[in-house]
Parts: C-alpha cells; structure tokens; sequence
C-alpha cells in the first residue's frame, strides 16, 4: 500500500459505447439510464430508431406514465414499457413510427385479457395503458443535452388534439433556465405552455409524468408533460472483491457507478467491468466527485480503517444525503471518538446522513446477498421509502402522481 503522496493513475471511464455490463444478465436494460443512452446513441450515430412512451395508466400497471422502450431500426430494443406482454405489439408500432415517420398514441386496454384471450399473457394487470410511438427525431436532441449537463428537463408533447393548429407529436422542450426549444417538430404554443405551467413546476419538482389536458380557444389538447432526470450516482470506496457485486447491482437499478479505489488503488476497470466509472482518487478529492449532490448516494466499504475514516470525513464535506458505511457499529463508534479527540465531533446533522452498518436486513452473509441488501437500502433511500414487505404495506405499490386538473 502506498501513502497519500503517490501520484494517482488516471480514471477510466467504461460507458462510452455499449458492451454487455450496459446490460442485465439476459441483455436487458429497463434502467431510465438505459433509455436515455440508447436515444442518446439513436441521435448520435444517425441510426433510425423508435421510443415508446407510457403516458397514462387506469388501474393497475407494470410500469409508470414516463416509462420507456426504445426500438432501434435492427429490432434491438431497450427499456420497457410492460412486463413484456406488449412489446411486440409495440415493436410493430414502433416499425411503423420508423416506416412514416409519424407520432401516434395507442391505447392498450389489458382489462379485457384478465383470462389471456386477448393478449394471449392472462396477465391480470387489470389496466389501461397509452403510448406515444415515435420516432426518434432532433425533437429530443435538447432534452439529451440537458441530461448531459446532468439537469432536469421537462418535455411537453401533444398527445391528443381537436385543434386544427396542434397535431399529436408538436413538442416543447422546457429547461431548467427557463428556455423553451422547439426543434425538427413544431413548438406547443405558449398560451398552452402558460396554462400547464403551474402543473409542470409541481412535476418537476416531484420527478413525475403526467398528462394534462388544456382547453384553448382553438379545442382541447392534451400534452403529455414528461420530467425527465438524470440517473442518480452511486460513489462505491473500495476495491476489494465485494465490490464488483455491489456495483453491478447498482448499475441495474438505474444508478450511475463510480468505484473509487482510493490510496494505492488503480484505475483499472478489468476489475469492475459493471462500473461506468473506476477512480484511484485519493480521500480528500472525493468532494469533486459530487456534482449533483440531492441524488448522489455514496457507499464506504474498503474494509479499512483509516481509508474509510478518510473517505467518510471527505464524504461528509459534502451535501450528499446518504452514506453508508459497510462495518459493525464498534467500528463506527471509534471513529466517533477518533473525531472527536481531533475537535471535530460528527453533529446531528452529521451523523443524520450515515447509515451503519450498510444495508436493508436481508438476512444474507454472502458478496451477493450482501450488495443486494445495500443497493436496497440506497435505492429505498433514493425513493424516499424504508424498506420492508409490499404484503404489509397498505396503499398502491407506486406513488402516483396527482392527476392535473383540466385548464380552460
């Protein structure tokens, strides 16, 4: 082990392209992160591709209005807007979308198929689900680039029009600064956009979707509002060989992963092929590592002493919510009293942000049980939830937004 004069070898960034750690075990990314880089890609490269868009759910349903697929022109697909029971009745809508290059909404009634005549899945979701099939144009260009700079956007689509002067598929984009961009389709008007203004504030805010209906003198139009965010950051501290794990769960959770090895670490990704990001950063950089502190989420877990003492007192200089530190809670109450015989005792608010030992209680003793219960607890956290048993949990299992009222 080095000290911390050494001079730290580069990071190596591993999510430039696409490679099989974009993916799940059997090739299948639904992660947002994985919709966004498969458009990104789409509009990057030039390569026809179609994105299906969930924008609207009566009953029960797999997935939430905002959820997408995204259809390349070789079939390829990624994402998903059910559990699978229509991905290929929406990959011929997205062919379609291709073929014309038209925006259409279809609408899904799975309360019919409880018994699977329909569908053929005898599912039972009991739901009705509408889409926006696409294709996928410059319109979207704007709301990737605000994903790259890593800020929240918000997309106001048409989806439902009596308006002569609005078709299914005219779109805005409105950014965090205020701009509102229109590109390769026609804008929404601003008398719609002032309307549904209250409505986007209150989405953007809580990072959901919806659709609002708005009645202008010209007829009613309905304007799907999606809030698009970028993926939140999972910091991982070690490179022992219960990392991998961790951050491979983390990436498919929808986590963007960066292994930070830490003094004498090196930057080599071979070692953790899932994460998009590997870092031999030393303890007191990491606080540059943070530049979306409300959705980072960091992880301590090198299984040293003075290394995660380093990594937490860094951590802590920044406004991140959530550290977990992997450890009994002896370890912890020594650095306690380590910090505070230095003068700097961990306050309240301090001591609010660590989670120690890390971790939901799985009852798990291996790597992977072990990542599983940390990644759920961060993942809880994220969602703003505790953990626990769905059976007991009274309510619907997803928090949906409130339906907007209709603007006249």
């Amino acid at each position: 082990m080095t000290d911390d004069t050494d001079v730290p070898s580069p990071a190596v960034a591993t999510d430039g392209g696409t490679s099989p750690s974009d993916e799940g075990a059997d090739g299948w990314d639904a992660t947002p992160l994985g919709s966004y880089r498969a458009l990104r890609a789409s509009l990057r490269t030039g390569r026809p591709a179609a994105v299906a868009t969930v924008t609207n759910v009566q009953g029960s349903a797999y997935r939430r209005p905002g959820a997408k697929l995204v259809v390349a022109g070789d079939g390829n697909s990624t994402g998903a807007v059910t559990a699978g029971c229509l991905e290929d009745a929406v990959a011929d809508l997205a062919r379609a979308a291709v073929d014309d290059g038209k925006a259409r909404v279809e609408r899904f009634d799975l309360t019919a198929d409880a018994g699977g005549e329909v569908w053929g899945m005898g599912l039972g979701c009991n739901g009705v689900i509408d889409l926006l099939v696409e294709p996928v144009d410059e319109s979207l260009a704007p709301a990737v680039d605000e994903l790259d700079a890593k800020r929240t956007v918000v997309v106001a689509t048409a989806v439902g029009s009596d308006s002569s002067e609005i078709a299914v598929g005219d779109r805005t984009t409105l950014t965090t600064d205020g701009d509102r961009v229109a590109r390769d389709r026609p804008g929404l008007p601003d008398a719609v956009l002032d309307a549904i203004a209250d409505d986007v504030a209150a989405l953007r805010e809580s990072g959901a979707s919806a659709t609002v209906t708005v009645e202008t003198d010209a007829g009613t139009v309905e304007v799907f509002v999606d809030t698009l965010t970028p993926a939140p950051e999972l910091l991982v501290f070690g490179r022992q060989r219960d990392v991998p794990p961790v951050a491979r769960l983390g990436r498919e959770a929808g986590f963007r992963v960066r292994v930070v090895t830490g003094r004498g670490g090196s930057a080599d990704a071979d070692r953790f092929p899932a994460a998009h990001e590997v870092l031999p950063t030393r303890s007191p950089d990491l606080a540059s590592l943070v530049d979306a502190p409300a959705t980072t989420y960091a992880v301590v877990m090198s299984h040293n002493f003075v290394d995660d003492r380093l990594a937490l007192e860094s951590l802590l200089d920044t406004p991140i919510p959530y550290i977990g530190l992997m450890g009994p809670r002896k370890r912890f109450a020594e650095m306690r009293e380590a910090f505070a015989e230095e003068g700097s005792p961990l306050g309240d608010a301090d001591l609010s942000r660590v989670s120690t030992p890390v971790g939901l209680d799985l009852g798990g003793d291996h790597p992977t049980q072990i990542a599983l219960s940390v990644v759920s607890e961060v993942l809880a956290v994220h969602n703003g939830r505790t953990g626990g048993r769905l059976a007991h949990h009274g309510g619907p299992v997803h928090r949906r937004a409130t339906p907007p009222g209709s603007h006249d």
